[in-house]
């Protein structure tokens, strides 16, 4: 009896190791604001990230990725949802997610399948009252900035970034081979620190792996940074958070300078502490089937078109780093670059389909692993993607739709609602707004339609501000007439 025992023992031992390999482990890193081109092997002239460009090297980059929502929490809801804000949000208390989407995050649904899950890092997601993030993961912790550097109980000053690099080491060392885990690591970096504006160290605090870059580089000035350029907005974009926080650190070329080398600190001490979180991955003897991806929340301007942050719809704003690196895959199918239009909504489907996990009936994206393994797709890949943005009624609320020629935004709490229309082909830059051209009357009438279309998909139009009743800020929902305060993000 003993022996058989033992028979049946080894092989539910065999059978959960074999179960364990079939079924890859996702290792993700989410960076905050990080441009789509600040990454070396994106072809950035000064920034470095060594061990981001052998992951594209070794893996996929995809160059046309961009979220549906640019700005922090709305991005890490549709990450953990699978669905545009329209579908997830709690109408009556933007930008909330509703109990419904909250209940089949992607954690969950993991979980569920049998990983292990973790997440460590900025949280930063509004989920539905009573909601605890720390029931959702095996192991969880939240990470802020504001300080970017903790005190360590010695008294010495550890950064953030560090911390959640620490942290995830800790999760991989204590992992078994015989389960598959999940586990997100959440950068804060490289996001402006809202409560210090000193320049370089007060605004952008590196991690310590990065001190002294840069410093022999010259920061040429923004390329759309053209005076002329920020002239031609519509007032209420001039007057917006983007033109407010220009202020803290571009309006003078010093000021510019230091900064921007500091943000280009901040992403290669990424790069750093995701260099050594690989290396406890490989020392654990994970490496050779965990799947690794890495992206950002939102774009980024700094300084172009004489803004900074995200929030509103041109491509510096929408478009951002994505890259994946599978190590089953064959050799020949390494080291590409995918140019199909991607966005964050997909990498939720995407870690489901990798874990043979039942998908909510609810996600919205596609999964990227026919992409990722190159065997294109069993059905045409989009051509275009709804896009929009709801929590800083009345400046920056708009919906759109982008496709590969045209990019159509419409700021529906405006009276009348402005709208833009951009050609790309004429006008790669979104310079002009050709909204009121009559040579491109028709192709403005289609793209309405287009964006009536992927809104009424997902609900339908908002009221407008004063029907809604709400200001997003720092501390949640405010009254519309209460005095503006500016969200820390």
């Amino acid at each position: 009896m003993k022996s058989l025992a033992l028979v049946f023992s080894s092989f539910v031992i065999l059978h959960s190791s074999f179960a364990a390999e079939q079924r890859p482990n996702i290792l993700f890193f989410f960076a905050d604001d990080q441009r789509f081109d600040t990454l070396s092997c994106a072809g950035h002239p000064i920034v470095r990230t060594p061990t981001i460009d052998k992951l594209a090297a070794d893996g996929v980059r995809f160059s046309n990725a961009f979220v549906t929502t640019s700005v922090c929490w709305v991005s890490r809801a549709v990450i953990f949802t699978g669905q545009w804000a329209r579908s997830h949000v709690q109408r009556n208390a933007v930008p909330k997610v509703k109990p419904e989407a909250a209940a089949t995050i992607y954690p969950v649904q993991l979980r569920k399948a049998g990983y292990r899950t973790a997440h460590f890092g900025k949280w930063h997601f509004r989920g539905p009252d009573g909601f605890k993030p720390e029931e959702q993961f095996d192991a969880f912790e939240q990470i802020g900035r504001n300080p970017y550097f903790k005190t360590m109980p010695d008294g010495t000053k550890r950064h953030e970034t560090d911390l959640v690099c620490d942290r995830g080491i800790e999760f991989l060392k204590s992992q078994s081979k015989d389960k598959p885990f999940c586990m997100q690591l959440s950068f804060n970096a490289a996001h402006a620190e809202d409560n210090d504006h000193r320049p370089g160290i007060g605004l952008y605090p590196w991690p310590q792996s990065a001190d002294g870059l840069y410093e022999d580089r010259s920061i040429p000035p923004p390329r759309l940074g053209d005076p002329a350029i920020f002239d031609a907005h519509p007032q209420f974009l001039k007057d917006s958070i983007n033109r407010q926080r220009w202020f803290w650190g571009y309006d003078t070329l010093e000021k510019y300078e230091t900064n921007v080398r500091a943000y280009f600190r901040m992403i290669t001490g990424i790069d750093n502490g995701i260099a050594r979180v690989l290396a406890a991955l490989k020392e654990a003897g994970l490496a050779d089937n965990t799947i690794i991806v890495y992206s950002a929340d939102n774009g980024y301007y700094l300084g172009d078109r004489g803004f900074q942050g995200k929030w509103s719809h041109f491509e510096e704003s929408l478009r951002v780093p994505m890259v994946i690196h599978d190590p089953r895959l064959p050799k020949d199918k390494r080291g590409r670059v995918a140019t199909e239009m991607v966005l964050n909504v997909d990498l939720p489907a995407t870690f489901i389909d990798w874990a043979g996990a039942e998908r909510p009936a609810g996600y919205e994206g596609r999964s990227l692993s026919t992409l990722v393994e190159g065997k294109g797709s069993d059905k045409p890949w989009r051509t275009h993607f709804f896009c929009e943005h709801l929590d800083l009624p009345p400046t920056l609320t708009w919906e759109g739709i982008r496709d590969s020629r045209y990019v159509y935004a419409r700021y529906f709490d405006q009276k009348p609602p402005f709208e833009f229309l951009h050609d790309l082909e004429q006008d790669r830059d979104e310079l002009k707004n050709f909204a009121s051209d009559p040579a491109h009357a028709e192709a403005l009438k289609k793209m309405r339609e287009l964006c009536d279309a992927e809104m009424n998909a997902r609900g339908g139009p908002l009221p407008p501000v004063d029907q809604r009743g709400v200001q997003k800020g720092e501390g949640g929902p405010k009254k519309a007439k209460a005095k503006k305060k500016q969200p820390t993000q």
